[in-house]
């Protein structure tokens, strides 16, 4: 793992946030914003870009495969807070963060996503628990929009009945490449950052170029399921919305409460 942006300093009031592209940038720069000395973990370069620099945020880059990992970085930094901002499906890492902190003194909070809601129109949705559960929906008629990650395609394709797949996916070599070993044919495939154009303007010419009558996507909160679900209300599309594993996060907190149990560092070191 490396370090970014100037290193870990002693003796300073530390945050260790744990987060993606979508929620971290943003709450890091609230954080700093605090005075608040910010590690950010990241999995890889492309992730570290989305984080502007400031002379109060660090950047770490590298996967947390262990409890080691987590143990050693605990020891090195000595954080006053960890926060957990990871994707509602992140169950792993999030599991992993518990179970380290909760024999340390440091300790531990959650971001928990706001929910995303559908305009009240009377388009369909449906929810499932595992994407197995797709072959239990009468899909033979839909031409299906697949908007889950590179990394589940295949599992989605061998449970779907759709009339046709079609799939976005984000504009990284891994992902095309995890999406073209699917199966999925090439010319139905779009590789494009989410949420570029306002009231996803972009994602709702996806599916008119391609006559989608449905879209999958994971219940996850925030901005990603929330364009999805703005999508599929204004084209009037049926929604499939996959459960998050673990439900509500236990203990998570809306942002605004997060904050306010956070505070401020310490005066000696602001």
């Amino acid at each position: 793992m490396d370090f970014h942006q100037g290193g870990v300093p002693a003796q300073a009031d530390w945050i260790w946030l744990i987060c993606g592209t979508g929620d971290g940038p943003p709450l890091a720069k609230k954080l700093v914003a605090r005075g608040w000395h910010v590690l950010v973990s990241v999995v890889n370069a492309v992730a570290a870009r989305a984080y502007e620099p400031h002379p109060l945020l660090a950047i770490e880059i590298g996967p947390l495969a262990d409890d080691r990992a987590v143990d050693q970085l605990l020891d090195r930094v000595q954080p006053r807070w960890v926060l957990d901002g990871t994707h509602p499906f992140a169950t792993e890492i999030s599991e992993r963060l518990q179970r380290v902190c909760r024999r340390r003194p440091t300790p531990l909070l959650r971001l928990q996503r706001p929910p995303a809601i559908s305009p009240s129109n009377g388009h369909p949705i449906s929810r499932i628990q595992r994407l197995q559960e797709l072959a239990e929906l009468p899909l033979s008629q839909e031409r299906l929009l697949l908007a889950i990650g590179s990394r589940h395609l295949a599992a989605a394709l061998q449970a779907s009945s759709a009339g046709a797949h079609f799939a976005r996916i984000l504009d990284r070599p891994l992902s095309l490449q995890q999406a073209l070993a699917s199966g999925i044919a090439p010319n139905h495939l779009a590789c494009v950052r989410p949420g570029q154009l306002a009231d996803g303007a972009l994602e709702q010419a996806l599916c008119r170029r391609w006559r989608i009558s449905a879209v999958l996507c994971r219940q996850s909160g925030g901005p990603s399921e929330q364009l999805w679900r703005t999508v599929a209300a204004a084209q009037q599309l049926h929604l499939i919305l996959i459960e998050p594993p673990n439900g509500d996060a236990e203990g998570a907190l809306p942002l605004q409460e997060l904050l306010d149990k956070l505070g401020a560092p310490r005066a000696s070191h602001a």
